[in-house]
């Protein structure tokens, strides 16, 4: 079985309305819960009362048809949680990385899903976002042993603008979407994936369940991205080594 660890807030968690979107075929699909799979059920991360759709259940309904294998994924997001709430040796990030390791005894860890951000757009939070969340995220990889392990981040809605727009803060989802972007250039196996003119609930908060569907499948088509690039370098370094090899036969 290969499995994916979500992580982040509510628009991680998923929040989409069950009733506006068909549900996913859960044939060879999983959720781990007190150390075990189970068929995988909705709400996939029940953080909330208000939980619904999930992106990563049509990530996950992607990759079985694409790899042919069972998935399982791994729910630790928390809605409305801040990167200082995610720090290195808080209770969201040791959750994580406790709930990563039963699910590496019966499974191989393949992708980490990361959405957050809501709740650090205000003038405090915002300039920091880079530094915090590569911290967290080198400690992750650190602690799970999970180091060449594909890393997505998604980027804010941009209907974010119309969120309580009288407080003029949310409109500094511009700023945390290109932290995120820095951050996948910047660290390897790290791809961005972009919320560009995906929909909303009326909370103008979180994506709605259509916007959810696709937003799961951009997601796994930038973990595509990083899967391929990953295998060309093994690819590269299997042949450097094989030719190192003949070099020294002469």
């Amino acid at each position: 079985m290969h499995s994916i660890l979500i992580i982040g807030q509510s628009n991680m968690a998923g929040r989409g309305f069950p009733g506006e979107v068909a549900p996913i075929d859960t044939t060879d699909l999983f959720v781990l819960r007190n150390g075990r799979w189970w068929k995988m059920y909705t709400p996939v991360n029940p953080d909330r009362v208000t939980v619904g759709v999930n992106l990563v259940e049509s990530f996950a309904a992607r990759y079985r048809d694409d790899h042919g294998v069972e998935v399982g994924v791994i729910p630790c997001a928390d809605g409305g949680t801040s990167l200082d709430q995610w720090a290195v040796g808080g209770v969201l990030f040791d959750h994580a990385v406790y709930m990563t390791e039963p699910a590496q005894r019966t499974s191989t860890v393949t992708a980490i899903l990361w959405h957050q951000g809501e709740s650090d757009c205000y003038p405090d939070g915002y300039p920091l976002y880079e530094e915090k969340f590569t911290r967290i995220l080198t400690a992750l990889r650190e602690k799970t042993g999970l180091h060449d392990v594909p890393v997505l981040v998604g980027g804010l809605g941009d209907y974010l603008v119309n969120y309580h727009p009288e407080m003029g803060v949310f409109g500094n989802y511009v700023y945390v979407n290109e932290a995120l972007q820095n951050v996948a250039k910047k660290q390897p196996n790290v791809g961005f994936v972009s919320a560009e003119g995906l929909g909303a609930n009326p909370d103008n908060l979180h994506f709605s369940a259509k916007a959810l569907r696709e937003f799961g499948l951009r997601y796994y088509e930038e973990f595509l991205k990083l899967e391929d690039r990953e295998a060309v370098a093994v690819e590269k370094s299997t042949d450097a080594a094989m030719a190192k090899s003949e070099m020294e036969k002469l």
